[in-house]
């Protein structure tokens, strides 16, 4: 069965996400910082994203991950970076896939788009702020941090639409990327629309890191996680290639909380 979650007299369309090839074009990259210094190369390794040459999106994925968004961090570039991929999701392009190793996440590539966009938004809720500001770094004085929650809104109207994508990987994806940007107090009435799909296709996801992100909404959202099959191991997480410092791909599943000793940006 379907569920929808659209309410989009309340939120602004996708289409008003900047086209992604204006974004490319009218952004002046070498202003804006990334993991490595001047975000020059930010336009060639978004156009790669889409390229027809497996290896080259792969690569491009990994540096997605790894230089505009690296451990987490939100950059300048960032800012632009999740505007142009979140308006790139509908590209018939990014049903092409990517190469997998052990460490992966299946999937096309749409679903690695929605896993960094969920990653984006993970870094910057209000679990992270309240830890930062025990440490003295509140997201309020980082202005790339507050720059993505402004366009928080506009991030879910580009992923909702696949919530109940026929493609199993896109869904969770896509149910994944919009917990952590319900976190927006503007956005907290879709909570609710949201329950079913957090709980029937996360809560019975094939990966552990599904269903526990399943269990940490829907309690964190005072809603019931009764019969959802978290993690047996505790230590699972630590001794599996499948830890965010063991791949560029983290998966949207990891909890922010779970790293409460490093500063949020």
């Amino acid at each position: 069965m379907a569920h929808h979650v659209r309410d989009d007299h309340r939120l602004p369309a996708a289409v008003d996400l900047p086209d992604p090839r204006s974004t490319l074009t009218r952004t002046n990259w070498a202003a804006l910082q990334h993991a490595y210094g001047p975000a020059t190369d930010a336009p060639e390794i978004l156009i790669a994203l889409l390229d027809t040459d497996q290896g080259v999106r792969t690569r491009a994925l990994d540096n997605l991950f790894g230089i505009l968004h690296h451990q987490g961090t939100i950059y300048e570039a960032t800012v632009p970076t999740a505007q142009y991929v979140a308006a790139i999701l509908p590209d018939p392009r990014t049903r092409l896939s990517v190469d997998k190793t052990h460490r992966s996440f299946p999937g096309c590539i749409r679903a690695d788009l929605l896993a960094w966009l969920g990653s984006i938004a993970d870094s910057i809720t209000d679990a992270v702020d309240e830890v930062g500001q025990r440490l003295g770094f509140p997201l309020n004085d980082h202005p790339p941090a507050v720059a993505v929650r402004e366009i928080r809104p506009l991030l879910l109207s580009a992923v909702l639409p696949y919530v109940d994508d026929s493609d199993r990987a896109v869904r969770e994806g896509a149910i994944a990327a919009c917990i952590p940007l319900l976190d927006d107090v503007r956005l907290l009435h879709h909570r609710a629309a949201l329950v079913p799909l957090v709980r029937q296709v996360l809560g019975t996801s094939e990966f552990w890191q599904h269903r526990e992100r399943a269990i940490d909404a829907l309690d964190a959202w005072g809603e019931s996680s009764a019969g959802i099959e978290g993690q047996r191991n505790p230590f699972l997480f630590c001794d599996t290639d499948l830890s965010p410092d063991s791949t560029p791909r983290p998966s949207t599943a990891s909890n922010a909380e779970g790293s409460a000793e490093d500063p949020p940006f």
